[in-house]
């Protein structure tokens, strides 16, 4: 039996690691056309392992291949976007309603630190540090529940809701969530599956009420 090098694999993974951070970031703007080999030489890699990342973006939304043609960002779609954001809400009351039960005092200390990082983010208006920030304090319940499905659907469609996010980032809105936040890492730390699921589903209904609101992203 032969086996493909690992290097092969990680530099794929690299490749739409960065490429992704890209999309999300607005770097690589929704509609931009891609050409494999000038990306290539932009990461320093060959042609394969940018291709093979270019065809994990395009499962995950962030891509288009048009046949005989080009490939290209895709454009933000609000439906599309709501429609993922639906998912990732459902998974995040499974993985919340699974680690609640499983959360340890180190576990909240790590979330109202991120949340501490969240606000400080959102006051000073920095988009990009107030959703690494809010990832960092969901990722502690994802880990905590174990749940490798869900994570692996939550990391497939999160990126084309940040991409979004992004675009239509307001303080407000940013204040409104670390309440909620304070709100779910107080029913962790009382191990409250029912309030902590409850909270999780509010965030995300207020997520999508945001969403819906963006004039940026087309409505079909």
């Amino acid at each position: 039996m032969e086996l493909r090098p690992v290097t092969r694999v990680l530099l794929r993974d690299q490749a739409a690691d960065r490429i992704r951070t890209a999309i999300v970031v607005g770097d690589l703007a929704p509609g931009a056309v891609i050409k494999d080999v000038e990306l290539a030489g932009s990461l320093g890699l060959s042609v394969a392992p940018v291709r093979a990342a270019l065809s994990r973006l395009a499962d995950e939304g962030l891509v288009e291949a048009k046949p005989q043609s080009h490939t290209r960002v895709t454009p933000l779609v609000l439906r599309q976007v709501r429609d993922a954001a639906v998912v990732v809400r459902a998974m995040h009351e499974l993985a919340v309603r699974e680690a609640v039960p499983l959360v340890t005092a180190d576990d909240v200390a790590v979330m109202r630190a991120a949340n501490q990082r969240f606000a400080a983010a959102v006051d000073r208006g920095d988009a990009g540090g107030a959703l690494t920030a809010d990832d960092e304090l969901h990722d502690v319940l994802l880990d905590r529940c174990g749940n490798g499905a869900v994570r692996a659907t939550i990391d497939r469609f999160t990126p084309a809701i940040r991409r979004l996010e992004r675009q239509r980032f307001a303080a407000a809105h940013g204040r409104e969530s670390v309440g909620l936040h304070d709100r779910l890492i107080a029913a962790c730390a009382a191990g409250d599956v029912d309030a902590a699921s409850a909270t999780t589903t509010e965030i995300w209904t207020a997520l999508l009420s945001e969403l819906e609101e963006t004039p940026d992203a087309q409505s079909v």
